[in-house]
């Protein structure tokens, strides 16, 4: 079995994951990997209109089901491609300071953005699933709120809930349902089968956007004379997608071990969710905000070929930490080697009325550690 992550970078099915071998071979002969494989890299280049990219799904590597879709809600291949970039950098931010800091690969090919960690069933696979199907329901929620997306609008539902003496519905709420169910249909349909991988991916797609729309938050602005609050209008809002990102590298952190339940039959289909148990008996069965995996991670300490990881040598490291971004984890017990440089900063800047800020130039030593 080969891992098959959803179409997501606006094709999720290829150039997230690649696509399996085989199976899609003949579906990618011709392809434009070059019209995708570069989102979110400084250096991406199109090599053509950015409007015909987007509003020509025959241009994008799509399985059918995709294409219809995208086709029948103009404006939300701009937000998929947005979602795109969101996740690749969501991911970075938050293992920056990890042995697996979350490394991407533009090679052309069309082979996943996130590399060859995607063959295993392990809790980094875990977190890039759920990370990228939230950015998919976050993008496209917001981009109905935003009038981009011709075939939804601002989430009005919440107008017909009682208000309070002070305040009225009003205003324009994210779109968290619609993005929600968008997000399932278009990210959902490249997993194929019933087995155990199947399940796990499915999941983790869930988990992932169940954080974006149970987030939601009241905000409302105050109206009335000289700044008084005489009566407030409000709406709902998205939490930002760094919250959706610290919240998942939470479930991370504590992600289960499962093995399948019943014989790895699904319960529930429409609301994805399985029967899983946990290899450990005394911990509590997953949730669906919790993540899964059932393969322990690699060290990512050496050069891993199998993940296409080039190990924690030469990675720069915090030599006063005890933390997993210490020099003694992060280098896995090689040692470090340090080197002073200098830099020149700004320093001892001072207000000027009015109005200026003056400041002068300073030499500094700095130290920096790297893992041999």
């Amino acid at each position: 079995m080969r891992l098959l992550l959803y179409c997501f970078l606006i094709s999720l099915c290829y150039l997230l994951i690649g696509a399996k071998k085989g199976r899609h071979r003949g579906r990618m002969k011709g392809v434009q990997w070059w019209s995708l494989a570069n989102i979110g890299h400084r250096t991406n280049d199109l090599r053509t209109s950015v409007n015909q990219l987007y509003n020509n799904p025959s241009l994008l590597p799509l399985t059918k089901r995709q294409r219809k879709l995208v086709t029948r809600n103009p404006g939300t291949i701009m937000a998929i491609a947005k979602g795109a970039k969101i996740a690749i950098d969501e991911c970075k931010h938050q293992f920056e300071n990890r042995r697996w800091n979350c490394p991407t690969f533009y090679d052309g090919h069309g082979g996943s953005v996130f590399g060859k960690i995607l063959n295993k069933g392990c809790r980094e696979t875990s977190f890039i699933y759920a990370v990228t199907s939230a950015a998919v329901s976050h993008s496209v929620a917001r981009a109905c709120s935003e009038g981009s997306v011709h075939t939804c609008s601002c989430d009005y539902e919440h107008n017909k809930v009682p208000v309070g003496k002070d305040w009225e519905w009003s205003g324009c709420s994210d779109n968290a349902r619609y993005g929600h169910r968008f997000s399932r249909r278009f990210v959902d349909v490249i997993e194929k089968g019933r087995d155990f991988r199947y399940m796990m991916n499915l999941h983790n797609n869930e988990a992932g956007r169940v954080h974006v729309s149970t987030g939601m938050k009241q905000e409302c602005k105050c109206h009335g004379m000289s700044g008084s609050c005489t009566i407030k209008t409000c709406w709902m809002r998205l939490p930002t997608f760094r919250t959706v990102g610290n919240l998942l590298k939470d479930r991370f952190d504590g992600a289960s071990r499962v093995l399948p339940g019943n014989a790895g039959r699904a319960v529930g289909r429409k609301k994805r969710r399985f029967n899983f148990s946990p290899v450990n008996p005394n911990h509590k069965r997953p949730g669906r905000r919790d993540l899964v995996y059932f393969e322990n991670s690699p060290t990512f300490c050496e050069k891993e070929n199998v993940i296409g990881f080039e190990g924690t040598s030469g990675r720069e490291c915090n030599a006063t930490s005890l933390g997993v971004q210490g020099c003694d984890l992060m280098c896995c017990g090689r040692g470090h080697k340090s080197e002073t440089y200098t830099v020149r900063e700004r320093c001892h800047c001072t207000f000027h009325w009015c109005c200026q800020v003056k400041c002068q130039v300073c030499t500094r030593l700095k130290v920096k550690h790297t893992c041999f």
